[in-house]
C-alpha cells in the first residue's frame, strides 16, 4: 500500500513540475467574427418571436433555388483528374 502512496506521489511531483516549466499561453482576446459566431451559436440574442414563412415565400425561395440549377458551371470551377507524380 505505501509503494502505491510513493508512486502516486512521484507522478504528481513530476506532472506539477512539468506544468512549471511548460506555462500554458495567455489567451488571446476574442476578435470580432469569433464573438459573433459565439453569440449567434449560443442564441443569447435570437427573437422570442416566432419567425415564419407563408406558402408563396416557400415556393419563391425553392424556385430561387431550383434556377440556380439552370446555370453552366464556368470551367474555371471545374475539377482536373490529378494523376500521381512520377519517381
Amino acid at each position: 500500500m505505501i509503494r502505491y502512496v510513493m508512486v502516486l506521489a512521484c507522478c504528481m511531483g513530476s506532472t506539477a513540475l512539468m506544468a512549471e516549466q511548460n506555462p500554458r499561453p495567455a489567451p488571446r482576446d476574442e476578435t470580432a467574427t469569433e464573438r459573433l459566431l459565439r453569440v449567434q451559436a449560443s442564441g443569447e440574442q435570437a427573437s422570442r418571436r416566432l419567425q415564419v414563412q407563408t406558402a408563396r415565400e416557400r415556393d419563391q425561395s425553392m424556385q430561387r433555388w431550383l434556377d440556380t440549377y439552370k446555370y453552366e458551371i464556368p470551367d474555371f470551377y471545374r475539377w482536373t483528374k490529378m494523376t500521381e507524380r512520377n519517381n
